[in-house]
């Protein structure tokens, strides 16, 4: 168990009750500084996450809940100078992740001092009724911060246990799960973190990170050859991956050059054909007809990745609970 840890609350923009954004005075997404608290903005961006984007989706969750100005429910039922400890617990076996982004919502909304106990980290496999984070502070903001916090790192934890799912079949191969662009708007950062956490790989954070020439793209150019030629001249410096249907089409794409393949909807068998027909001058993707039952077949025949776009659009969340202790 770990040493708590104690932060002063950032001086951040006030909820416009009014409006339920943030007011005026609001900096989100100005600048390169970040309004969390120093250690806690080093924590996410140790993880690779911006500290300046995470306080942004905190802001949004919160003034979502505060879209009227105030917690009438905890307001009236809590004594504003309560303070009380809470303890976030999982529900359900899984891999967390996202306790660091919990952490970053409570601090948009905590008002004063408060201590942070860190149990476990992100990537830790957890049981039923362990407790993941403590926190101390002021109850009203605690259960004024709650939900968001929680449908957070719910959604990520259950991204992340679904990617271990995936991991652990692959396990003894060099094939690695990769996510795709399928993520919540807005959230692309945390969710693919997420998968990071499960023990996947990220794909392109977004469309200007690589080039995937996929069947529209082909059409539009007239032929594989086309398109991969197209996007090579404009832009040269760029790696390229190619999605193909036939063996024909895997043809095409090494002749051209490709950095990448993607075999689209490829059965074990044909996976296998196209891995022998390539012999490791282009990366192999696999993606299509893949199921967690039968990852590991994909994965004997030798390619490089199994593009998974479930895991982040459809992946359940974990069930995680915050209990209150008594206040104070």
């Amino acid at each position: 168990m770990s040493t708590p840890e104690s932060h002063e609350h950032a001086e951040l923009p006030l909820l416009d009750e009014s409006t339920g954004g943030c007011g005026d005075d609001c900096a989100c997404g100005e600048g390169e500084e970040s309004g969390l608290d120093p250690a806690l903005a080093q924590l996410l961006a140790d993880a690779g996450l911006d500290p300046v984007e995470v306080e942004d989706i905190a802001h949004m969750a919160i003034s979502e809940d505060l879209d009227g100005g105030v917690d009438v429910t905890t307001v009236a039922t809590v004594p504003e100078d309560a303070v009380a400890t809470a303890d976030f617990t999982a529900r359900e076996a899984g891999t967390v992740a996202g306790l660091r982004v919990a952490e970053a919502v409570l601090s948009v909304v905590f008002t004063d001092t408060f201590e942070v106990e860190r149990h476990v980290e992100d990537g830790a496999r957890v049981e039923a009724g362990q407790v993941l984070l403590s926190v101390r502070a002021r109850t009203r903001d605690l259960l004024t911060g709650e939900r968001s916090a929680l449908n957070l790192l719910c959604l990520m934890s259950g991204i992340a246990t679904a990617t271990r799912k995936w991991a652990d079949e692959l396990e003894g191969t060099k094939a690695k799960v990769r996510d795709t662009r399928k993520t919540t708007p807005g959230l692309r950062c945390l969710e693919k973190y997420a998968v990071r956490c499960g023990g996947g790989v990220n794909h392109r954070m977004s469309l200007s990170d690589a080039a995937l020439v996929k069947d529209n793209h082909v059409i539009a150019a007239g032929g594989v050859r086309e398109a991969f030629k197209a996007v090579r001249e404009q832009f040269p410096d760029l790696p390229v991956e190619v999605e193909v249907d036939t063996l024909q089409q895997v043809r095409e794409a090494l002749e051209a050059g490709a950095d990448l393949i993607l075999l689209d909807n490829f059965t074990p068998i044909e996976t296998e054909e196209a891995v022998a027909l390539v012999r490791g001058r282009a990366v192999l993707e696999s993606s299509g007809r893949l199921t967690v039952a039968n990852a590991r077949a994909y994965a004997e025949t030798g390619v490089d990745y199994l593009a998974v776009g479930g895991l982040t659009h459809s992946s359940p969340i974990l069930d995680i609970g915050l209990d209150l202790r008594e206040a104070v």
